[in-house]
């Protein structure tokens, strides 16, 4: 039996490695995998839980299809939609927050974390957003969702919510149970310049990312300058444990070079950063500078890339109009 994989990305522009390592670059090995049915959703109705301007917003949405497809995802084999362009997503969100418990989203993290110290300014759409996404994934019968660390809990939530919908309205298995595909250990990348930070768009630095548009030259100048300890390479794995600058870019390296930590550390065990960081360069170079070509050169085809999304968006809409036409029944709509 295949699987029904269903997972998003926000369309903020400008990704960088954080995201395809996090992320994109798993849903290319499902996308790959005939056993596997995905639906990659640019869900850019999460995006306006925070200010967005609107053309950014639409050229963002087009970047990420971009992104997708020069990364590997092949539209022909997945279907990639903006979840806007689907209503059913809307009106299901709707549905589910009547389900939902306002204490279970009091104990979302990421909202606390987002909001920060005055959340009496955050908006409404931020504080329930977890439901939304619950709502994305259980439109389409998914079985397995992509998950690093910081969306755990909000898959946790989704599946509370589909129990607690299918016993208040007696209907055993409407709604399926989705499972974890829990991503790799390195699939969180933290800034070049900290460590201990999650490498992010906002970072005030540009120095501390690697953009997925980046040149070369760019690559090897951020890599250069990365920060790292005075120390020399690691020896062993409890000694990479208590280096967090040296155990991020060891794992950037390991994950695009598909090598374990013990054998890079065995290759570099005790040698000066300096050689290291070329070697690092050269494995990102090699495979971050194909895809900024095939983004750059896709985003001269808006027609393409729209036609992409409006291909994917009716066959999105074909399963959801059908699901959500079911929960009005069951509802009592």
């Amino acid at each position: 039996m295949k699987k029904k994989i269903f997972s998003g990305v926000q369309p903020t522009g400008n990704l960088h490695l954080g995201n395809y390592l996090g992320a994109i670059k798993n849903f290319v090995d499902l996308n790959n995998d005939i056993k596997n049915e995905c639906i990659f959703c640019v869900v850019d109705l999460h995006a306006i839980t925070v200010t967005q301007d609107p053309k950014e917003l639409k050229d963002n949405i087009r970047e990420t299809v971009a992104t997708f497809i020069a990364s590997g995802i092949d539209p022909m084999k997945s279907i990639i939609f903006n979840q806007s362009q689907v209503s059913a997503h809307s009106e299901a969100a709707w549905i589910l927050s009547c389900s939902a418990k306002m204490g279970w989203l009091n104990r979302m993290t990421q909202f606390k974390e987002k909001a920060g110290k005055d959340k009496e300014k955050a908006s409404i759409g931020l504080y329930s957003y977890p439901v939304l996404m619950a709502a994305d994934i259980l439109l389409y019968d998914a079985t397995h969702v992509p998950v690093g660390e910081d969306q755990k809990q909000h898959l946790e939530l989704c599946r509370d919510i589909a129990q607690k919908f299918n016993n208040d309205f007696k209907v055993n298995d409407f709604f399926k149970i989705p499972e974890p595909l829990i991503q790799k250990e390195f699939s969180r990348i933290m800034s070049l310049k900290d460590g201990l930070k999650k490498m992010s768009k906002s970072e005030l630095s540009d120095l501390g990312r690697i953009n997925l548009t980046d040149e070369k030259d760019q690559i090897i100048n951020k890599i250069k300058k990365a920060k790292t300890d005075p120390l020399p390479m690691p020896m062993n794995i409890e000694e990479l444990n208590k280096r967090p600058e040296a155990k991020n870019l060891i794992g950037i390296y390991s994950s695009l070079s598909n090598l374990n930590l013990e054998k890079i550390i065995n290759q570099f065990s005790g040698k000066n950063f300096s050689e290291f960081k070329e070697n690092l360069s050269q494995v990102l170079v090699d495979k971050i500078s194909p895809i900024s070509y095939e983004i750059k050169k896709l985003l001269k085809e808006k027609s393409y890339l729209d036609d992409i999304l409006l291909e994917g968006c009716k066959k999105a809409d074909d399963i959801a109009s059908k699901k959500i036409k079911k929960i009005h029944e069951i509802v009592g709509f």
